[in-house]
């Protein structure tokens, strides 16, 4: 194998980067109403280093954004600001302790997006959906009260 010889590097943190193409800001202010989220970081276009870097008419565009929900970041981006997002093979999942909490953050990400899996009970979970958010972000919400190693 090619890594053999190679020293491997434990890494601490794989966070996701959400290209949302003109939409970011919309997106964290989606994501402060029905999560919770909070910007820990945020630059536009305009403030970067080299003004040349932004699309045209983007100015005041979010060139990079690093938001938390719950206790974990990800980062996000206008991109190109192409207006078109596509977010496939992949879904953000949410993890709860009580379907209390899961039903209102399942029904909020749904708002405006398209439900591909009712919440409801399963072998696994006292609770369990999918949904695709407005944005076309794919959404696993979990009740994980049932869900625990003994």
């Amino acid at each position: 194998m090619w890594c053999d010889n190679m020293e491997l590097t434990i890494m601490k943190v794989v966070q996701p980067y959400l290209f949302f193409n003109g939409r970011c800001e919309e997106a964290l202010t989606f994501y402060k109403r029905t999560l919770g989220a909070e910007v820990v970081f945020l630059q536009r276009f305009r403030d970067a280093p080299d003004p040349s870097m932004a699309p045209e008419g983007a100015a005041n565009k979010i060139m990079h954004a690093t938001f938390r929900i719950g206790e974990d970041n990800l980062m996000a981006s206008d991109g190109q600001c192409s207006g078109r997002t596509s977010f496939e093979g992949f879904s953000m999942s949410i993890s709860v302790d009580s379907m209390a909490e899961a039903q209102p953050i399942f029904d909020a990400l749904a708002e405006g997006g398209t439900m591909r899996m009712p919440m409801a009970k399963t072998s696994w979970s006292e609770g369990f959906g999918m949904v695709t958010d407005r944005f076309g972000l794919n959404w696993m919400v979990n009740c994980a009260a049932h869900n625990k190693v003994a």
